[in-house]
């Protein structure tokens, strides 16, 4: 892959990651929000309840206590569903459709209140309609345009309202709500940004520790796991094997008359065969196999919940693939593979390792370009 198609792909990886960073971040702070917002009506109502119609107070409670309950249902459904399905794509659309529904029904009723109140009264209404805007900032802060949708829909029609009233002291109270809204707009974009820059920061760390830590395991040749690697793994999974009672198969493979390669044609030439064969053990083994390069033209290969007769079909498999190898110069390869299963008697991977290992040089003196079974 080209570098700068490796760089997109993993810019498109990471921005990826952070949008559904922020929608986790977003649901975690949805109860507060959730919650917040009822309560701060229920407050409201019963501060104003002598002062208004209580059929406005009722019917925009029992309004807004559907949408709430709407609210709540999303955000168990989030929570209860599987985690490979908590995408952007997939609950973006439906939490902006309930946070515009609950803010609407908010910025609503605050306007029936204020509308059929007192002085007092539309300024209670107007202290409790900033506060929800305050409390949009903490509770949506990943998300600007919800942060400024949520304050729109709640603050903007009371606001809105006083302007156009003949009373100076409400233009007054409507003019600071502006310029209130104003700055906590423009807050909400710094905050915003400094929270995805964050998120980014963070996953471009696990991506570069990624990196690295793969770098530390891979022979860079072949691409598979180099000497430690391979041991540090193989050890834990022989080790489960034998506690549950799993067959667990072992092959060593050992490239035929590799010396002479390197000899004769030069290390790149070399080098490619080893690459090769890198590719061949890929293809030819499953994703839960170990497969690793042991040192030079030597690799090895675990083969979990394997018979021996299933190892040996494998390593004929491979030992015929690699005979259809062709590398510049060198022409065709062959390889020579010892099969080793574990038994009861088995004490340590190393043991089942030398048996193989043992196997793959009988191969080797009998002709090469064969399999020997320990």
């Amino acid at each position: 892959m080209h570098p700068n198609e490796f760089q997109l792909e993993r810019d498109v990886q990471i921005r990826a990651q952070v949008r559904t960073d922020r929608l986790q971040l977003l649901f975690r702070q949805t109860f507060f929000s959730v919650t917040g917002s009822f309560l701060g009506a229920l407050m409201l109502s019963w501060l104003c309840w002598q002062r208004v119609d209580p059929v406005v107070v009722i019917l925009w409670l029992s309004v807004l206590g559907a949408a709430t309950l709407l609210r709540i249902v999303l955000l168990l459904g989030y929570f209860r569903s599987c985690a490979d399905t908590r995408t952007p794509e997939r609950w973006e659309r439906k939490y902006w459709l309930t946070l515009v529904l609950t803010a609407a029904v908010w910025g609503a009723g605050a306007l029936a209140l204020m509308c059929s109140g007192d002085l007092l009264t539309r300024t209670l209404v107007l202290l409790f309609a900033v506060g929800m805007s305050v409390s949009a900032v903490s509770c949506y802060s990943a998300f600007r345009a919800m942060t400024i949708a949520s304050i729109g829909l709640v603050l903007l029609p009371c606001t809105f309202w006083l302007l156009v009233q003949p009373d100076a002291t409400q233009i007054g109270m409507a003019v600071a709500s502006l310029v209130f809204a104003s700055f906590v707009i423009s807050a909400t974009r710094k905050l915003s940004e400094a929270m995805e820059t964050a998120f980014r920061l963070t996953r471009e760390m696990e991506y570069a520790h990624k990196l690295a830590t793969h770098a530390a395991q891979t022979d860079e040749l072949t691409g598979l796991k180099n000497r430690r690697a391979f041991f540090h793994e193989a050890a834990l999974i022989y080790e489960r094997c034998k506690r549950n009672h799993q067959p667990l198969a072992v092959l060593m493979l050992d490239i035929d008359h590799f010396k002479r390669i390197n000899d004769s044609f030069g290390h790149q030439a070399g080098d490619q065969a080893l690459r090769e064969i890198g590719r061949v053990i890929r293809e030819s083994t499953r994703e839960v196999d170990i497969c690793g390069r042991l040192g030079g033209e030597e690799f090895a290969i675990l083969l979990t919940d394997a018979s021996l007769d299933i190892a040996r079909q494998t390593a004929e498999r491979l030992r015929q693939a690699v005979t259809q190898v062709s590398c510049e110069q060198v022409g065709g390869i062959t390889a020579s593979l010892g099969v080793a299963a574990m038994g009861a008697d088995d004490r340590s991977l190393t043991a089942l390792l030398n048996e193989a290992d043992k196997a793959m040089f009988r191969a080797k003196s009998q002709g090469r370009n064969q399999t020997a079974t320990a």
